[in-house]
């Protein structure tokens, strides 16, 4: 009974690794986008994907299969800095005039955003882009290989703008407007009182 467990847990372990290994290929760092002869145009992506920000994602079909009844369908799957990824999601959205958009929101303390594209024919048939892996797209902030990289990686962390942080210089610069135009009004009235 207890090699029936171990060769459970074994097996569990195995396959919950499978995501992380099929993220594995490439430059981390780099995001892995599609090349090649594929059926669709990425027309938006948000890079480097941020924590707690929306990312964006729009592929328009082209060439043939505009026309000869294919459709898209777009997963996503997120991984985050202690190297567990969630479980994919098929996103069925519509074509708008031949694109497929959605958005998410990663989590905070997220790697990367992994993606791919199933294309079904009209004849059923399908393929998925890339075959066995995923194009990525990588956050401003990551840990790989013992340490932090991206824009927003600080020595041992990453120290990521909260949406206040980012609103105050608005507000200083705004403040600093609104205080030369008092005080140039000023001047100019007492400049014409005089």
């Amino acid at each position: 009974m207890a090699k029936v467990i171990a060769g459970a847990m074994c097996l569990f372990l195995l396959f919950a690794m499978l995501p992380n290994a099929a993220a594995a290929d490439g430059t981390d760092g780099e995001d892995a986008n599609p090349t090649g002869d594929v059926p669709f145009t990425v027309e938006e992506r948000t890079t480097p994907s941020q924590d707690g920000e929306k990312w964006k994602l729009s592929v328009a079909i082209d060439g043939d299969a505009a026309t000869n009844g294919t459709t898209l369908t777009l997963t996503t799957q997120i991984c985050i800095n202690s190297g567990v990824c969630d479980p994919p999601i098929n996103h069925e959205v519509t074509a708008d005039e031949g694109t497929y958009s959605l958005s998410l929101t990663p989590p905070g303390d997220h790697s990367y955003v992994n993606w791919r594209v199933k294309a079904t024919y009209a004849d059923d048939s399908t393929d998925i882009f890339p075959d066995g892996d995923w194009y990525k797209t990588w956050s401003t902030c990551y840990f790989t290989d013992g340490e932090y990289g991206g824009i927003h990686a600080s020595g041992n962390g990453c120290e990521i703008p909260s949406e206040e942080e980012s609103f105050l210089p608005f507000i200083g610069v705004s403040l600093l407007a609104t205080s030369i135009g008092v005080a140039g009004l000023a001047i100019a009235r007492r400049t014409k009182v005089n």
